[in-house]
């Protein structure tokens, strides 16, 4: 059914993006997401992570496993030192048929880069609590064409100039693109829904990590008591789960995240690049800049939501 979908260009990668209710998905990830339509069950304790690729997703992934699971690990001990922050909080659209082993161990984590509309029905109705980051345009497209371009040349094949790539993310035609349509689905739902939902800022999360991060253990549940803050526990979790520090770990330097699952197996540091605010100054020529601001200013003018 997925190859009869209009078909656009995957930015040099071997396989096509295919069109689906006006969303563009690389065909595994829109079986996935379709499937979990159909099969996941979600519960009332769950805690579902949304965000675009390349908009902060590890590093929220990191902050609330971290948060949650506090009483049982601490700093020396976390899976995170051994592990990525993809492989302790599993995906949606990949990992939904092995959740309940997570559930069982009483972490409600699950992640997507689904759109709000391609959420299963049980995530809705059931009122789990939905978290989602989101991230200035430009910096989110710099950050997607370079990891894309070091997982095409780790796969022998040519990524596509930036200029082209630009046109393409403009035109929406990028991973679960386009990158503006998403982000206003949630803000709206958010909106409709404001006891379920927090809506984070990737730049403003940087200006105040120690802040948000307990604003979202109050969200999740899971507040910081008076001792742990004294004790600077908060504080801990955030050097812990600081770019600086997860880039650095062996396991982010070496390690590969789904090995031996064919295209879908990458080095785990082709996922770590800078995490800056405002990196795309180094890449993206004033024109570029302007055409992206542009197009942003036009998408969200009546919504309330600014990201530039």
């Amino acid at each position: 059914m997925i190859s009869n979908f209009p078909k656009g260009n995957s930015w040099g990668l071997p396989d096509h993006l295919y069109q689906y209710q006006g969303f563009w998905f690389a065909p595994l990830f829109l079986q996935g997401v379709m499937l979990a339509q159909q099969q996941f069950e979600a519960q009332p304790t769950n805690i579902i992570l949304c965000s675009a690729p390349r908009t902060g997703t590890a590093w929220l992934k990191s902050l609330t496993f971290a948060t949650i699971t506090r009483t049982s690990y601490d700093d020396s001990t976390t899976p995170l030192l051994f592990k990525m922050p993809h492989d302790v909080v599993p995906f949606m659209e990949l990992d939904h048929a092995h959740f309940s082993a997570n559930r069982h161990l009483g972490i409600p984590l699950l992640a997507t880069h689904a759109s709000y509309s391609f959420l299963p029905a049980s995530i809705i109705d059931s009122g789990c609590k939905i978290i989602y980051i989101c991230r200035d345009p430009k910096d989110t497209f710099v950050s997607m064409y370079h990891i894309l371009t070091r997982y095409a040349k780790s796969q022998n094949t040519q990524p596509i100039e930036l200029d082209e790539a630009v046109e393409l993310f403009c035109e929406g035609v990028s991973w679960y693109g386009p990158y503006w349509d998403r982000v206003l689905g949630y803000w709206n739902a958010r909106l409709e829904h404001p006891d379920k939902f927090i809506f984070l800022k990737y730049e403003e999360m940087n200006e105040d990590i120690v802040l948000y991060l307990k604003k979202l253990a109050e969200f999740m549940g899971c507040p910081f008591s008076s001792e742990e803050q004294q004790k600077g526990v908060p504080e801990k979790i955030v050097k812990m789960c600081s770019f600086e520090n997860l880039s650095n770990l062996e396991v982010n330097k070496s390690g590969k995240h789904r090995e031996g699952q064919g295209n879908l197996g990458i080095e785990n540091k082709i996922y770590f690049r800078k995490g800056k605010v405002e990196d795309w100054k180094n890449y993206l020529t004033p024109k570029m800049a302007t055409r992206l601001d542009q197009i942003t200013q036009q998408k969200l003018s009546s919504s309330g939501l600014s990201l530039n």
